[in-house]
């Protein structure tokens, strides 16, 4: 049972917020993420084949001569697809693909803050290098009827030592990730949760909040703020229940953490939802913004 613990505690690491807060995530195991990985080039080839089949109906009547230029923009077509499928969908919310997505693991950037688009295109470029570079290489030259032992067993070598880099490091880090700054940890599925917005809490209803202190923060910062919520620990609320109080000018007391959160959680879903349907979207704190003091109903 302690080594049971203990290996579960190996693969903890602490994810320091913009505002401070310490959300513990799991590192996701290496078989995790090698069938996420197998499940999202199922889906590529599958989407490739069909391309495929499409486009040597278009071109069924052309010849040899007119074909080889073909070939090297379909060659061209599937580099594109395999890289925008992974690019595209760790860019969106979610932060996985939908392989990583049936295994329950995301990608998360190891400073807390959100993935940025230059992290997302860096981690999976990097995989060019790692897998289909040193596999496109072998096919190449099976295709072109020269390949050899020495060449198949180069480029299985190299593969093969990028696959395994993540058991090497304590962090189950890709050379991707490595220089990317993410981490893949655990997301596993949740049965469908409460809206915290709708939450009664006859405290939190005290709590009044004018414009100017629901435009301190935006949708990222409403993301963090939801996930403090649901983690439900005290400290954690405290802490962020202080850390808004300074930004806005309030002071809540301790026992105060959770309905204070809760009906700043609720108004500012609100009041951004509002400005969304007024066609301006306030990403995070860092957008212009002002701040004012709180008030409670009397």
């Amino acid at each position: 049972m302690a080594t049971v613990r203990r290996s579960a505690l190996a693969t903890m690491r602490s994810l320091i917020t913009p505002e401070g807060v310490d959300l513990q995530v799991k590192l996701a195991d290496a078989g995790t993420r090698a069938a996420a990985f197998l499940l999202d080039v199922v889906f590529i080839a599958t989407a490739a084949i069909a391309v495929t089949i499409v486009a040597l109906f278009g071109v069924r009547g052309l010849g040899t001569d007119e074909m080889q230029p073909l070939f090297i923009v379909w060659i061209i077509a599937i580099f594109f697809l395999r890289n925008v499928y992974f690019i595209a969908f760790e860019a969106g919310r979610r932060a996985s693909t939908p392989g990583k997505r049936i295994v329950g693991i995301r990608v998360a950037s190891r400073n807390g803050a959100g993935l940025s688009v230059d992290q997302i295109i860096a981690r999976n470029l990097m995989r060019e290098i790692e897998v289909f570079l040193p596999l496109s290489i072998i096919a190449g030259r099976s295709g072109m009827g020269v390949a050899d032992t020495l060449t198949t067993v180069f480029g299985l070598v190299w593969a093969l030592l990028f696959a395994l880099f993540p058991l090497f490091n304590r962090d189950r880090l890709r050379i991707g990730d490595l220089l990317a700054g993410t981490w893949v940890v655990e997301a596993p599925k949740r049965t469908l949760m409460e809206d915290l917005s709708a939450r009664q809490d006859p405290v939190a209803k005290t709590f009044q909040f004018s414009h100017a202190q629901l435009d301190a923060y935006g949708i990222a910062e409403l993301h963090k703020l939801e996930e403090v919520l649901r983690r439900d620990d005290y400290f954690a609320l405290r802490a962020v229940a202080e850390t808004i109080g300074r930004k806005i000018g309030s002071t809540p007391q301790a026992h105060d953490a959770r309905p204070f959160l809760t009906a700043y959680y609720g108004d500012l879903r609100a009041h951004l939802e509002r400005k969304l349907l007024l066609g301006t979207r306030k990403a995070d704190k860092h957008a212009r913004g002002s701040n004012a003091g709180p008030t409670r109903l009397p």
